[in-house]
């Protein structure tokens, strides 16, 4: 549930940011007369997202071994690869986000395109909730793993996907703080903190790709075991059912999967903590 959480918050933060910053500017500016378009190009991207998350979690479903497993791993690899593309993103374009989208709005009004509103709000939204549903499906497929009970596995997936629905709700609020002009939410902070969070979440998505692929024989190099916890720190004990659900944690990992975490780690971590380049100054229309 606190993986839900952290995901839903995180990227409903980011959607809610942009879609805060265009309703306030629309107010600000007099033209409140578009603001049904931003909503119908939101509530448009909400409802293709479920509908993503709704197709991911059928059609994985209905697969076979060795099958399940080689798509699950992919899936698990996307959604890393989504997510640190994102924390990139964001972190470059956090200083001079709103600078950019009030131009793009003022473009767009004064071209006459209002329309193209929903479009922004569309893809702003779009974006996150694709986003989101690889993530959280990469979430609860490595929660329900091989070996996992089918109570465990529901309960598992039960819990990511009501984490990611309190997290959504508390997003939405933080848009709704930013539209009334809130001071108190520091965003750069928040930002910063979930980001660094999210790191290790997504090695440990890594590192259940890599088991999964080594499963089904389709890594078969570094295939030992590392180490063999289960005396200190089970898997299946609650601690250790938590850093598995969190962080990825295995109490007999393979080899690759422990290299595969710490490299991922090592390198995505000194990157993110890099000093962001200063943003270029953005050009106000006319």
């Amino acid at each position: 549930m606190i993986n839900g959480l952290l995901i839903g918050l995180r990227e409903g933060v980011e959607a809610s940011l942009v879609v805060g910053i265009v309703v306030a500017y629309l107010v600000r500016t007099g033209n409140r007369r578009h603001l049904p378009k931003v909503w119908a190009g939101t509530l448009g991207a909400v409802a293709a997202s479920v509908l993503l998350g709704l197709v991911l979690y059928v059609t994985v479903g209905d697969l076979r071994a060795p099958y399940e497993q080689m798509f699950e791993g992919a899936t698990m690899l996307v959604a890393t690869g989504v997510v640190t593309l994102m924390l990139f993103w964001m972190r470059g374009q956090s200083r001079a986000l709103r600078g950019h989208l009030e131009a793009q709005l003022a473009r767009a009004l004064t071209s006459g395109g209002a329309w193209s509103l929903a479009v922004l709000a569309f893809t702003a939204v779009i974006r996150e909730g694709i986003e989101t549903s690889l993530f959280v499906f990469g979430q609860v497929t490595a929660v329900a793993g091989p070996g996992t009970t089918v109570a465990g596995a529901t309960g598992g997936a039960t819990g990511v996907l009501a984490g990611t629905i309190v997290g959504l709700v508390v997003a939405a609020g933080i848009g709704y703080a930013i539209y009334r002009g809130s001071r108190r939410v520091n965003l750069r902070v928040f930002f910063n903190w979930t980001g660094i969070a999210l790191v290790f979440i997504a090695a440990g998505l890594v590192s259940r790709a890599v088991h999964e692929f080594v499963e089904v024989g389709a890594i078969r190099v570094g295939t030992q075991t590392a180490f063999d916890a289960r005396g200190i720190l089970s898997q299946d004990q609650t601690v250790g059912s938590f850093l598995r659900a969190v962080l990825g944690y295995s109490s007999q990992p393979e080899l690759v999967t422990v290299v595969v975490y710490l490299l991922y780690v090592g390198v995505v971590l000194a990157l993110y903590l890099l000093p962001p380049r200063p943003a270029r100054p953005v050009r106000q229309a006319a």
